[in-house]
């Protein structure tokens, strides 16, 4: 779904541009919607771990314990990629297939989503009644944002394909339950 749903922070401007819903509840609902959604997928993919190769878990256990022993970095990043509009589905993929703790992950996802949504949403509700307004309505129609995603998932499959033991040092456990 991630490849062919459309952003939140889209339906966040959609909704600012097209309705009268109050700006907050626009923000609150889609920050649940998506902390939520993404929590549900990396679970769905930590399902998907213990079926994929041997090598494939040992490069994911490489990944993990290298975020592991930078936490606050870890968190850091993550706090920056949610302010950002780049995709995230991605990032939660791989945090299930690695095993990563996910409340603080999500949490902090969460937080910066408030953020982000603030701003798309206010600026959409400050254009509404400008022709500005009209032709941000006409790019969501774009499929260039359907091929973005499907090039971040396989951009996804080729991280996994790293051998991060050798690239990030030290011998990785091959599997963690």
């Amino acid at each position: 779904m991630p490849a062919f749903g459309p952003p939140t922070w889209s339906i966040i401007v959609l909704f600012g541009l097209g309705t009268q819903m109050s700006t907050p509840a626009i923000i609150l609902t889609g920050a649940v919607a998506a902390a939520s959604g993404r929590f549900l997928l990396a679970l769905g993919f930590r399902l998907l771990g213990n079926r994929v190769s041997v090598r494939t878990r040992r490069n994911l256990a490489a990944a993990r314990a290298a975020l592991e022993r930078n936490k606050r970095g870890g968190l850091l990043a993550l706090a920056l990629f949610a302010l950002s509009p780049v995709p995230s589905a991605q990032l939660f993929e791989a945090a299930g297939l690695t095993r990563v703790r996910l409340a603080g992950f999500t949490i902090a996802f969460f937080a910066g989503r408030i953020i982000s949504y603030s701003i798309y949403a206010f600026t959409a509700k400050s254009i509404q009644k400008t022709s500005m307004g009209d032709v941000l309505l006409d790019a969501f129609s774009s499929p260039a944002s359907i091929v973005i995603q499907v090039l971040m998932i396989v951009a996804l499959v080729g991280l996994t394909r790293i051998d991060w033991a050798r690239h990030l040092g030290g011998n990785a456990p091959t599997d963690r339950q």
